[in-house]
């Protein structure tokens, strides 16, 4: 080789890394590509003919699609990044605008529906986790793009209360679930989450701002603490919080005491777990936490169509025992936790969780939190294939309205 051409090749390499430097491509050897895993469980479900009719007559089904798009336009890790953040970000903030009515409803399926948003959002989660970039990916970076869509697009990081003068409520919905028993299932503590989201509340004692989230119904999120994650800068700052789920049927129950213990029952993933709720510090670990919502005063008003009661029971192995009985008025001193009066599942434990945040963080004497089961959502009779129906619209804007109206008066007590 001569001279020149051995300068020429120097000029022309150096060329291309600075252009790899200034696009953000990485060159093979700076990220380990690990192979991309398969789609979950949840994700799996997600090709049914029942989450697709969704989807298209909701106007979600391009979401997945446009991220996939962005994603094959980034050029390395960071731009990447930006990219999930931004469409998970616009996947909630669309979701909210159309359950409150702003902008085009895109189809025919009710607004108030919270199974956009859950199918949608897994059809994004698909993407970023069989997503095979040119720059390589190593696993550790998929799990991070993974936490930033979760938490972006369900609200965990649009937690913002402006404007002086108002009192700030947080509340916590949930994912469908049981998917496998009816993939039809809606949840209507995250249509609720979806319908509060950004609104003002007016009470007695003057306006308040509802800010609202929504958590997966996956023991491992849990487990990794997704929990006091996202709560954990808010709750120092509220007036209010209240984590809900769906309970019973034909009932709202205000849960009295929640226990740290996980009963079993599969998750959207289909694992179950058996044990002890795992927190930090375990150390000092409490069998049992209390509502501090002002229980008394939700049973007494009238709320709504559905009968609110204040429910004390648990489950328990009494102290020196080996056996769990049930306690229809509360746990007995000294003894092991087996359910709270939400059950042993993961209502029980965001209940579990937010409220020993408070008390770890000071605040059990000064804000009111508890958790509020709401009825189970139901089709109308005879509807065993549609996937919506008159009386399930009803039913659910029946629910949103009395969690409403059980936030008033919660935010109005002394």
């Amino acid at each position: 080789m001569t001279l020149t051409r051995v300068r020429t090749t120097t000029r022309v390499l150096g060329a291309l890394g600075l252009t790899l430097l200034l696009t953000g491509l990485s060159a093979p050897a700076a990220t380990a590509a690990d192979p991309a895993p398969a789609p979950t469980v949840e994700e799996q479900r997600l090709d049914g003919p029942v989450p697709q009719e969704i989807l298209r007559r909701s106007g979600f089904a391009s979401s997945a699609p446009e991220l996939a798009r962005a994603l094959d336009s980034a050029h390395g890790y960071a731009q990447a990044r930006r990219i999930v953040q931004r469409e998970g970000s616009a996947l909630w903030r669309r979701a909210v605008q159309r359950a409150q009515g702003h902008g085009p409803a895109g189809g025919d399926l009710s607004r108030d529906d919270d199974r956009p948003l859950y199918w949608a959002r897994l059809g994004m989660t698909r993407e970023v986790r069989t997503w095979e970039p040119s720059f390589g990916l190593s696993q550790e970076r998929r799990s991070a793009l993974l936490d930033v869509l979760e938490s972006t697009s369900r609200g965990q990081t649009d937690i913002r209360y402006g404007g002086k003068g108002q009192r700030r409520i947080l509340l916590t919905g949930f994912d469908p679930f049981t998917l496998d028993r009816d993939i039809r299932i809606s949840n209507p503590s995250g249509a609720t989450a979806l319908a509060l989201d950004g609104t003002v509340i007016e009470t007695a004692d003057g306006p308040a701002r509802v800010e609202t989230a929504v958590f997966p119904v996956r023991w491992r999120d849990f487990t990794a603490g997704t929990v006091e994650r996202t709560l954990r800068p808010h709750l120092p700052r509220v007036d209010l919080f209240t984590t809900v789920s769906q309970g019973r049927v034909g009932r709202f129950d205000i849960e009295r005491t929640n226990g740290a213990w996980r009963g079993g029952f599969p998750d959207n993933e289909n694992i179950g777990l058996t044990e002890t709720v795992p927190v930090a510090d375990p150390a000092s670990q409490p069998q049992w936490t209390s509502t501090t919502l002002p229980y008394a005063a939700i049973v007494a008003a009238d709320t709504g169509r559905f009968p609110v009661y204040d429910n004390t029971s648990v489950t328990e192995i009494p102290a020196g025992g080996t056996e769990a009985v049930v306690r229809p008025d509360g746990p007995t001193p000294g003894s092991t936790a087996r359910a709270g009066g939400g059950g042993d599942y993961l209502s029980n434990e965001i209940a579990y969780r937010a409220t020993l945040l408070r008390d770890r963080l000071g605040l059990r004497e000064a804000l009111p939190g508890g958790h509020v089961h709401t009825p189970v959502l139901q089709f109308g009779a005879g509807n065993t294939t549609e996937v919506t129906d008159e009386q399930f619209v009803r039913n659910r804007l029946d629910i949103i309205a009395q969690v409403r109206s059980i936030l008033t008066v919660a935010a109005q007590q002394p």
